[in-house]
This record gives C-alpha cells, sequence and structure tokens, in this order.
C-alpha cells in the first residue's frame, strides 16, 4: 500500500434524458447488488467466493462486482474502527449524567428535570450494552438509506410527507443514489470500467462501461466536456502516466505490463443532477521546510486557528489568528472554511520554510461532555468539524511541500496561558500554539518564574503562586499541578464576581499587562572593562 494520500476532485457533468436513465439504472443495479452481499456476509459467507453466483444473477462484469465488494466492504471496516470510539463516547456521557442525577437529587428530587435525566442514563446504559455485545460478536448494523429518512415513515406529516407511497419514492432514491468504480495502476487509464479521454480543448471524456443488464444500444455512455474546477491538471497527468512497459511471467517469459496512476471514480446524484468525484494517489512533492529554520505551531479551536512562528532557538517571531466561523454553517461550507485556513497556514509555512506543528487532535471528549458545559461553547463544538482538521491541513502541507509534526496535546494550554500569554502580550490560545511549536522543536518546558499572572476574558488577570517542582519526575506532573492550581484561581475569580466588572485602569506609570517595551536595567557584566582596542568594540556581537 501506498505512503501518499488520495486526493478526491469533485465536478458535475451535464447530461441529457437517456443519460440520466442510464446512469439512474446503474446506481439502481449496483445498491441491489450491494444490499444483497450484505446480507449474504451477514449470513456468514465470504463475498470474493460469491464473485461468479453474483455476476450471472446480476449480469456484471467482473470488475463491477470487485467494485462493489470494495465499497461494501470499505463501509463495514469503518462501523467497526468507529464502534470502539462510540463506545468509549457513550461511557463518558452516561458518567457526566450519573453525576447530574446525583446532583439533581440532592436539590431538587421530586423535579421532572430529574426523571428526564434517569431516562437519559437508562437510555446510554442500553446503547453502550449493545455496541459491546455487537462488537464483541462482530456483528455490523448497517442501513442503506440512512436511518433518520428510515424512521420519517413512522411520523410523515412531521417529515412533510402527504402519503407513505411518496416516502417509500424517497426511499428507493436514497438506496440507489450512488455507485462506485473501482480504477487500477495496470489498466488502460487507470481504470477498466470508466475511462477518461483527454479532447482537444483540454476537457475530458469519461466512457463508462455499463453492466451487461443495461447493455441494449450500446455498452459504453459517452459523457463529454467533464472539467475539474480543482485538480484537473493532476487527473490529466495521471492519465498520461499510463504506458507499457517490458516485463517477464513468472515462467521467465516476455511480457508486457502496463503501469501508471489508478483513478477510481464515484457517481453521486443530488438534488440538481449528477456528480462526479474522481480519486487520484497524491504525486511527492519535494520538501521545503525544515526544522533548523524554525516551526509555526497551530492551536486548533472551535472558531478559530492560533498560529505562532519561531526562530531555530524557539524564540517567538509573529503570531496570527485566523478565523473560523462555523457555528450554523453546512457540511460544505465547514469544509471550505476550514480548507481555506489550511491552506493560507501552509502558504506562510512554505514561505518560510519552517515546519507546521500540530496537535493530535481528538475532540471525541470534548463532543461527549456537551451536556456539561456552557451552552454557547457546547454550541461552537457541536458544529465543529474536528474530523476535518487534521487532514485538511496535513493535505494542504503535502501539497506545498511542507512538513507536518503532530504532537501530544498535554498541557499546551496551560503552558501558553501560565507561561507565555503575560510575558509575551499574546493571547492564551497564541501562548498554546507557541507551546506547541516549542514541542515540536523539542525545546524545554519548564517554568521561568515562581507567580505568575495569566489573563482573563475581561481584560484583568489572577495571580497565583507556582507549586514547587520534583525534578524526579516527569515535567507534565508539575504541568498537571498548574493546571489545578490555575482552575481553582479561575473559580475564585468567579465566585467573587470579577468577571462581570472591568478591570481596574493602570498606572501611567505602569505598562499593560503582557505590552512590551524598552528595558531600563544594564545586561549583565555591562560595567567590565573591554579588553581589546576601541576601534573594534562596534564589531563585537554583544
Amino acid at each position: 500500500m501506498s505512503d501518499f494520500p488520495i486526493f478526491t476532485y469533485p465536478t458535475r457533468v451535464l447530461l441529457d434524458a437517456d443519460q440520466t436513465r442510464l446512469l439512474d439504472a446503474y446506481a439502481e443495479l449496483h445498491g441491489r447488488a450491494e444490499r444483497v452481499l450484505f446480507a449474504a456476509w451477514c449470513a456468514g459467507q465470504i463475498p470474493g467466493k460469491l464473485k461468479p453466483e453474483f455476476q450471472r444473477r446480476f449480469d456484471l462484469t467482473a470488475r463491477q462486482f470487485n467494485a462493489v465488494r470494495v465499497g461494501l466492504e470499505g463501509k463495514i471496516n469503518s462501523i467497526k474502527e468507529r464502534r470502539p470510539e462510540l463506545i468509549a463516547e457513550a461511557e463518558i456521557r452516561l458518567k457526566k449524567a450519573e453525576k447530574t442525577v446525583a446532583m439533581i437529587e440532592k436539590r431538587d428530587p421530586g423535579s421532572n428535570k430529574l426523571h428526564q435525566k434517569k431516562r437519559r442514563v437508562q437510555t446510554l446504559r442500553s446503547r453502550i450494552g449493545a455496541l459491546k455485545k455487537d462488537h464483541q460478536h462482530g456483528a455490523v448494523r448497517l442501513c442503506f438509506g440512512s436511518k433518520k429518512l428510515f424512521r420519517a415513515q413512522f411520523d410523515l406529516k412531521a417529515n412533510s410527507y402527504d402519503s407513505h407511497q411518496e416516502w417509500a419514492t424517497d426511499w428507493r432514491k436514497a438506496r440507489s443514489g450512488q455507485f462506485f468504480v473501482l480504477g487500477s495502476q495496470d489498466e488502460t487509464a487507470g481504470n477498466q470500467t470508466c475511462q477518461a479521454m483527454v479532447a482537444a480543448d483540454g476537457s475530458l471524456t469519461l466512457q463508462l462501461r455499463l453492466p451487461d443488464a443495461l447493455v441494449k444500444d450500446g455498452k459504453y455512455l459517452m459523457m463529454n466536456g467533464v472539467r475539474f474546477a480543482y485538480g484537473h491538471d493532476v487527473i490529466v497527468a495521471a492519465l498520461q502516466s499510463s504506458r507499457v512497459i517490458q516485463s517477464q511471467t513468472k515462467h521467465g517469459k516476455p511480457a508486457k505490463k502496463r503501469i501508471g496512476t489508478a483513478i477510481s471514480y464515484r457517481f453521486l446524484r443530488d438534488e440538481k443532477g449528477w456528480r462526479v468525484f474522481a480519486s487520484v494517489e497524491a504525486q511527492p512533492v519535494a520538501q521545503v521546510s525544515h526544522k533548523m529554520l524554525g516551526a509555526f505551531g497551530v492551536d486548533v479551536n472551535a472558531d478559530h486557528f492560533a498560529v505562532a512562528e519561531t526562530d531555530h532557538f524557539g524564540n517567538l517571531i509573529d503570531t496570527c489568528r485566523i478565523e473560523l466561523p462555523l457555528a450554523g454553517k453546512t457540511t460544505d461550507q465547514s469544509k471550505a472554511l476550514i480548507g481555506d485556513a489550511a491552506v493560507l497556514i501552509a502558504k506562510m509555512a512554505k514561505d518560510a520554510g519552517k515546519p507546521v506543528i500540530i496537535e493530535q487532535l481528538n475532540f471525541q471528549k470534548k463532543k461527549a461532555e456537551l451536556e456539561a458545559v456552557d451552552p454557547r461553547q457546547a454550541k461552537m463544538i457541536s458544529s465543529f468539524a474536528c474530523n476535518k482538521v487534521a487532514s485538511s491541513i496535513k493535505a494542504a502541507c503535502f501539497r506545498a511541500g511542507v512538513e507536518v509534526i503532530e504532537v501530544n496535546p498535554a498541557y499546551t494550554s496551560v503552558i501558553g496561558a501560565v507561561e507565555h500569554a503575560q510575558k509575551r502580550g499574546i493571547s492564551v490560545h497564541q501562548g498554546a500554539a507557541y507551546a506547541i511549536a516549542r514541542r515540536g522543536l523539542g525545546l524545554s518546558e519548564r517554568p521561568t518564574e515562581r507567580k505568575v499572572a495569566t489573563p482573563v476574558r475581561n481584560g484583568g488577570h489572577v495571580t497565583f503562586d507556582l507549586p514547587v517542582r520534583n525534578r524526579s519526575k516527569h515535567v507534565w506532573s508539575f504541568w498537571s499541578n498548574v493546571r489545578t492550581r490555575l482552575k481553582a484561581a479561575h473559580k475564585e475569580h468567579y465566585r467573587c464576581g470579577l468577571h462581570k466588572v472591568d478591570p481596574p485602569p493602570l498606572r501611567q506609570s505602569s505598562p499593560a499587562l503582557g505590552a512590551t517595551g524598552s528595558i531600563t536595567a544594564q545586561f549583565r557584566d555591562a560595567n567590565r572593562l573591554p579588553h581589546c582596542s576601541g576601534d573594534v568594540l562596534e564589531d563585537v556581537p554583544y
């Protein structure tokens, strides 16, 4: 398996009525074969051994059956890989719900809220039990057409349906709204079933091999004038990489072999018509970033990216904030915003020749704790497309030739708030980005002061003493104790009501918290007599 990522480029194809009818029939046949193959898999049969039977039953070519099998196996594997995470998230939610029930029982034992929370606890326990049972027996529950649409038939009016027949029409359309065409590097144009050809005007012509069950007027469906808004040059280069070379069989006889780049296609129907998604393996890009020049640290937040640039010594050069207003946006809009931000980060890193340092993102625990956090924060986290952030940054940096380094996110926010925010006049999130960059460079995280002041949202600050560090333990043990004290200081600040009032104005002689200014103290050894001639003092690099 290649180490290079797979990039997918979408476009829309313009079809007439006959072409649309053929694609609809292809998708219906593909979906029916996929559902029957899934039923056979649930019955204990091996999908690979059912190939001759399915070819005869559905009039499919061997390559078309392989596409059905590979697509189904991908769905099954994704469910199996995701299930342990779902169990862990449900257990976190259960733990939070049980704490909430215990708290409400003490304060208001007869309230309706307590009854609803107890129902929530029982629902979570049943869900966890079912997930663990399926995971133990290797069972997979897959609904073709989506569970949401399936449940809509039980309340037609609430889901804008006048009759069950109207719902059934949408249900059948949803179950046959796409099909997959599998590619291979040893096939012409990277795909045997759907071959793209470059026209004189630079556009592509897609030649789709129809299943034998649909062959009446011809074996192929031609789609002309196909252009990809993004990645068109990449697809053309992949098509031109296909060539025939001299090879040998296992018996040593001369033979010809085709090599190139595999191109897989997925046809998807939406409200406007049919779309095509072409998946191509990325070509290697020369790396232009080096850690010896410094790094860019990126702190990912629900509404923005905080970026900090350092030199090779780990000194802070610059910081910036990239807004990410995802609340209320659709999935496509969120993807576009995240992609634009990732491209901007990759461009800054490429221009500076420095790698990008990011955290090993995991927002599952945060999303599982939505019931116990502030509603505003819960809304931001729930709308945050966290699974797209890391992949978007990696993809953009890969195209730009920039190295991406992932580090452990432990205590980076605490280090940024305590160690960097006040000293350098930056925000807490930018301080966390600075801590991430320094960790990626392998630099020290030890504290430099005994008493610290960290900023708060209303412009003030909280001050507390750092704990004594036990040097026989890891430095993260120290930062764990610092986090405990920082939380206590913030809670006391909130309890006193200081978060609602403006901070007192600073004296004219006092600099603002975190502001930079001139240093009046002399450097160490400033009064020592120089041991060199006076005419060379200007060249001494103090």
